[in-house]
């Protein structure tokens, strides 16, 4: 995390601006990965204030889906809420036209309901959305996607 946080700020001092809410997202779901869920959390608020400040809407989808898995990985965060940034994830990238964005929301979604028991939603909603893809089957996110699908079955 150290090294991560001194090329976060070797990056903020060359003034760039470019990708900069996805870059702090990336922080964020890092810094959640190792234990440390407050600051991700502080970080995806950055990443979507600075997004909603600079206009720069392509990250969004990824973005509240983040949001909800961080707050499903904070204790005492509701799955409501959760649920809420991954319909809002989706709903984004749907009119994005933004694919992997939304495969990567309704899997998060679908995980959320399958642990609430809502597996035929779960996979009603995912099934056509891996259907779409053609190709791209040696990715990590259609790899997921299938193993999710074959859980669901």
């Amino acid at each position: 995390m150290a090294q991560m946080h001194q090329g976060w700020a070797a990056w903020c001092a060359t003034g760039a601006e470019v990708a900069r809410p996805y870059l702090l997202a990336l922080l964020a779901e890092t810094s959640t990965q190792v234990g440390q869920r407050e600051a991700g959390l502080t970080l995806l608020t950055e990443a979507l204030a600075v997004a909603n400040d600079k206009g720069e809407r392509r990250w969004d989808a990824e973005l509240y889906r983040l949001k909800g898995e961080l707050l499903l990985a904070h204790t005492g965060e509701s799955d409501l809420e959760a649920e809420s940034c991954f319909g809002q994830a989706l709903d984004i990238a749907r009119r994005q036209e933004a694919k992997s964005w939304e495969l990567r929301a309704a899997m998060s979604l679908s995980r959320l309901w399958q642990r609430q028991g809502k597996r035929t939603e779960a996979r009603e909603l995912l099934a056509p959305i891996y259907g779409w893809f053609t190709e791209g089957f040696d990715t990590a996110d259609l790899h997921e996607a299938k193993a999710l699908l074959a859980t669901l079955s």
